[in-house]
């Protein structure tokens, strides 16, 4: 494992780095807009667009590395989360930091896609352990952003500043992160791609139930009788969880089939979600934070291993992600109101051991040929 990491330090740590960078940016988005509320005199609600903007980017990102698998390299990424982290610094008009929403959310995008299938291609039988790697490095960045965002007087310039340098400096040692065993081959791009749409499928719904916990989860806890406060501290814990269990993936990764991790977590976040329903809210929440990460780093290794090296197969996996990550939310938000106190708990609770059931019951239907693959 030494000789791995040394003959791929550096997409290693462009990796690591970037998902650092990757949290921070998109946590700040949340505590920023009350200043450029204040700064360009706008509404709350209208400045919100900032959010927006940066999954129109994701998108972006995303679509870019579809059409060009084999062009897009980790310092393009960089160049693009720099370029957006410098508008949202100096913008000097609402135009200007939507903008810089988008070119930080292209390269967001396309980060996502450059380095997920590179480590797990490189790191070889231990690659879906360092999958969980990189993936839990994005909870460093989500947590310790907002906290330098107020030690900086709530003032986004300097932060995203700060988010700039990093992107430079990650940029200026990334010059060999996709040489090596991990940078997609010509022959590979020339093989049919051929997506399995039962494993996206099933991504897909993971990853909303990830994104609505995120999203929404505050909010339920609110109608569920938690205090605002307490729940925006819980989220806090949530993600803390959500860290942890990442963390703990990349030691054992390797040795368990993915969907099997991914099927476990899935009846834990089950079952967290009922006792939110009928014990204690707070307590199951933060439970359901630990499980929701271990979804994304188990399904995409489980989905590769399915549909193959291709360059496109992670565009699609992370495309599937972003589908039910938006949709779901955008579905579930107006329905809250009609759902009662519990009903959002009630309602992940029976998706969670639906899809565990599926998991169970239909593993060779979503895993195809890959059926008896193990995580790597």
């Amino acid at each position: 494992m030494r000789d791995l990491i040394k003959t791929h330090a550096a997409l290693l740590f462009a990796a690591i780095a970037s998902f650092i960078l990757m949290g921070a940016g998109q946590s700040l988005y949340g505590p920023t807009l009350p200043a450029y509320s204040r700064a360009f005199a706008m509404d709350v609600s209208n400045v919100g667009l900032l959010v927006s903007s940066h999954w129109i980017g994701c998108a972006v990102g995303v679509g870019m590395m579809f059409v060009y698998p084999l062009r897009i390299t980790p310092r393009h990424v960089l160049a693009s989360m720099l370029a957006g982290s410098l508008l949202l610094a100096w913008g000097p008009h609402f135009g200007i930091i939507l903008a810089g929403g988008v070119l930080f959310g292209a390269g967001y995008g396309a980060a996502t896609v450059v380095f997920n299938p590179r480590v797990l291609a490189a790191f070889g039988p231990r690659g879906p352990a360092m999958v969980s790697l990189i993936n839990a490095c994005f909870g460093i960045g989500a947590i310790a952003a907002p906290l330098v965002f107020v030690a900086l007087n709530n003032n986004p310039a300097p932060t995203f500043l700060i988010c700039a340098g990093i992107a430079a400096l990650i940029w200026v040692f990334a010059g060999r992160a996709g040489k090596g065993a991990g940078e997609p081959a010509a022959a590979i791009a020339a093989a049919p791609f051929a997506p399995h749409w039962p494993i996206l499928i099933f991504h897909g719904l993971a990853i909303a139930i990830e994104a609505s916990l995120i999203g929404l989860g505050p909010t339920a806890l609110i109608r569920a009788g938690v205090g605002e406060v307490r729940a925006a501290e819980l989220l806090s814990v949530f993600f803390i969880g959500f860290l942890v269990a990442r963390v703990l993936l990349t030691f054992v990764a390797h040795r368990l089939p993915a969907l099997t991790t991914a099927t476990v977590a899935l009846l834990g976040c089950g079952v967290a979600s009922i006792f939110s329903a009928t014990v204690l809210p707070s307590a199951g929440f933060v439970a359901m934070g630990f499980c929701a990460g271990l979804f994304f780093p188990s399904m995409y290794v489980a989905a590769s291993a399915t549909m193959g090296g291709h360059p496109r197969t992670a565009v699609a996996i992370i495309a599937a992600g972003m589908v039910g990550g938006i949709i779901a939310p955008l579905i579930l938000s107006p329905a809250l109101p009609y759902m009662g106190n519990f009903g959002f708990f009630w309602v992940f609770g029976a998706v969670a051991l639906t899809m565990v059931a599926v998991g169970v019951f239909a593993r060779a239907r979503l895993m195809g040929p890959a059926a008896s693959a193990p995580a790597a």
